[in-house]
């Protein structure tokens, strides 16, 4: 590895090799000799002088790119579509004369950017589920366990761990419908020429309109799609980029809210993410053990967020039937964002799977907390015994206040049981009290939600999408 010059963390560091490879030189160019021989199959179906050699010949090299050949044309021309032309007809001499006919230079530079982003979001969609899957295990395992829920980051009423983490799944499941959406509508461009006007097929098959109609279905057919776009300008709207990278950036958003509560839960000691035998939490103090993974997906997640602006601006500022100030950006924004999310999506993976729980942690805090929860049963206790409601309900508010300033003032456990028991005005003991301490009483409906989300949303979700599962997280340095 040279280490004289800068190389993207995302390649070295974060995304996995399937990621890169889709967005590799060798996918690309094979890419563009793929569309190149679609075009040239669909010009001799449709009647135009090209031989059945001519096509073999181009099939016959579409893999074994000579990138040196097309680099020193590039210095000479400086057009990277021509150079790559010049390049594949130097391998291909008989088909030299009809590579790229009647095409122009967006028809393999924006079809391959469909047939990339399509195949990057179905290997994001193949993670994301997956991710979904390892959460659904979490949450029917943990779907009893009681612990405390936090409004404003401040105690509420309990709930389960099982039932926060459907809360996490939900999100993720949303994200799944965007990307479904997203990838069933996108089209290829096909090859409609300069202005989008395909003038150059009107010339090519002598004004032919029902055969020129035939064109772009047939090469989108040819390339796995279900159609092009019906209009253009020289460009696919650029707008198709946001809508894409809207989606990455969905699924970023989903993670560093499961990030954030895994790193709060872990400073709280309830919930920890996987810790490795020998893994170094600290330079200066050994005893730490960080959320380095969680971190991790939280900064790679508002990279992905922000970058979702860069296509937006780009689709904003196309003029007329297109400028070239969209390319270096794309260049960047589009490939970045996938290879960022690809790193989020197996930093998830690998994090869900490994998440511990600590019972005794989480069953501590709460039951700190929760005689404060409790004092609705304890009033209707108290008012069965005789008491009067009103009057209750103003005296224990006091004694909760009182409570309350013990533990925050003085350091205390939690004694507003005993504060109770003492009060004549509530006539019950304190054994009487302890029986209504039972988490399970506190968290509603929980276990009930989580197996009705399960088996209504996931497991259906889950079968329909059983021959993606089973991906490993692909975890760097």
């Amino acid at each position: 590895m040279s280490t004289d010059r800068y190389v993207s963390p995302l390649s070295e560091r974060y995304a996995s090799k399937e990621m890169q490879y889709i967005f590799s030189p060798d996918k690309k160019f094979r890419t563009w000799r793929r569309l190149w021989i679609a075009l040239a199959e669909t010009e001799k179906e449709l009647g135009l002088p090209i031989t059945e050699e001519q096509i073999e010949e181009l099939k016959a090299h579409a893999e074994d790119i000579n990138y040196d050949v097309a680099r020193e044309r590039e210095k000479i021309v400086r057009h990277d579509v021509m150079s790559h032309v010049y390049a594949y007809g130097v391998q291909c001499p008989k088909a030299k004369g009809i590579i790229h006919l009647g095409a122009t230079s967006c028809y393999v530079g924006d079809n391959t950017d469909i047939i990339v982003m399509a195949e990057a979001l179905k290997l994001a969609r193949k993670k994301l589920v997956n991710v979904i899957a390892e959460l659904a295990k979490f949450a029917d395992a943990q779907k009893a366990q009681p612990t405390l829920a936090f409004t404003h980051f401040q105690p509420a009423q309990p709930t389960t761990v099982g039932k926060r983490a459907t809360l996490w799944m939900q999100e993720f499941e949303m994200d799944l419908e965007d990307l479904d959406h997203v990838l069933g509508s996108l089209k290829l461009l096909g090859s409609k020429g300069t202005t989008g006007t395909q003038a150059s097929f009107l010339e090519l098959f002598d004004g032919d309109q029902e055969t020129i109609d035939r064109i772009d279905p047939m090469i989108a057919e040819k390339m796995g799609f279900a159609a092009c776009y019906p209009v253009s300008g020289q460009t696919y709207s650029r707008k198709t980029d946001t809508r894409v990278l809207n989606v990455l950036a969905g699924i970023a958003a989903s993670a560093h809210k499961l990030s954030n509560d895994i790193r709060l839960l872990q400073h709280l000691k309830e919930v920890e993410e996987p810790f490795e035998k020998t893994q170094i939490g600290s330079s200066a103090m050994a005893y730490k053990r960080n959320p380095m993974r969680s971190e991790r997906i939280a900064s790679l997640s508002r990279y992905v967020m922000i970058d979702a602006l860069n296509p937006a601006i780009t689709s904003a500022t196309q003029w007329f039937e297109r400028t070239l100030d969209d390319s270096a950006n794309k260049r960047l924004s589009v490939p970045e964002g996938f290879l960022a999310i690809d790193g989020i999506l197996d930093l998830c993976l690998n994090v869900v799977d490994g998440l511990v729980v600590y019972p005794k942690v989480i069953e501590k805090r709460l039951m700190s907390e929760l005689p404060f929860m409790a004092t609705e049963n304890i009033m209707m206790d108290a008012v069965k015994a005789g008491g009067d409601r009103q009057e209750l309900h103003e005296r224990i508010r006091e004694l909760s206040m009182e409570a309350g300033k013990n533990v925050k003032e003085r350091g205390m456990d939690n004694n507003l049981l005993e504060l109770i028991a003492e009060d004549p005005a509530f006539n019950l003991s304190l054994k009487e009290l302890e029986k209504t301490m039972d988490p399970a009483k506190y968290v509603g409906r929980a276990r009930e939600q989580v197996d009705a989300y399960l088996e209504k949303v996931i497991r259906p979700l889950l079968e329909k999408n059983k021959e993606l599962l089973g991906v490993k997280a692909e975890i760097h340095v």
